[in-house]
């Protein structure tokens, strides 16, 4: 991995309490590693936690609170999975307006397991082929989406995968996607 292909890239990371920490964690380091800034979004005003399957983990500073941010002052979203923090952002009308924002944008985005929840929400999935958790593809499948059960699946501009297992490859194509639509900015 080039170490400057994201070089000046800013990258959203928008999750609330519950997250899974993995999820989060890898991604972002992989991002970083890669020269991305990235930042953690919340309807958190200060700090959030995450989860490691379900049980409470460590907490991270919310760099930018969510009422605060948009989307045009970032080049791509990362969307963790969990089960809490996705369940809370697609009923938090915030969340689901900023995710909106990057899909109309058409900027780059990576959803891994729960994560696409907040994008059926936001209008993000009709006619896109994606992976996710298994127990969301009826809910990917009526709203539109062609679901397949990959490691990791690259639709356009939407990267997807299923879960913590999926996470080398699901960082490797995030980075990947992230970069070229970098490099096409």
């Amino acid at each position: 991995m080039n170490k400057h292909q994201l070089e000046g890239m800013k990258v959203a990371i928008l999750v609330t309490d519950g997250f899974e920490q993995s999820e989060m964690t890898d991604p972002r380091k992989a991002l970083e590693a890669a020269g991305a800034e990235t930042k953690i979004v919340s309807p958190k005003n200060d700090r959030v936690r995450g989860s490691r399957h379900g049980d409470p983990a460590d907490t991270f500073t919310v760099d930018v609170p969510l009422a605060q941010a948009a989307a045009h002052e970032f080049d791509a979203l990362l969307l963790p999975g969990g089960v809490m923090s996705p369940d809370a952002l697609r009923i938090n009308e915030q969340a689901v307006v900023f995710v909106q924002d990057f899909v109309k944008a058409h900027k780059p985005i990576a959803a891994i397991c729960h994560g696409p929840w907040t994008l059926i929400e936001a209008k993000g999935v009709e006619a896109r082929t994606m992976t996710s958790w298994p127990s969301l593809r009826t809910d990917l499948k009526n709203a539109g989406a062609k679901w397949v059960d990959n490691e990791v699946v690259v639709d356009g501009n939407l990267v997807t995968s299923r879960g913590p297992k999926d996470l080398p490859a699901f960082d490797r194509e995030m980075v990947r996607l992230f970069a070229d639509a970098h490099a096409h900015a």
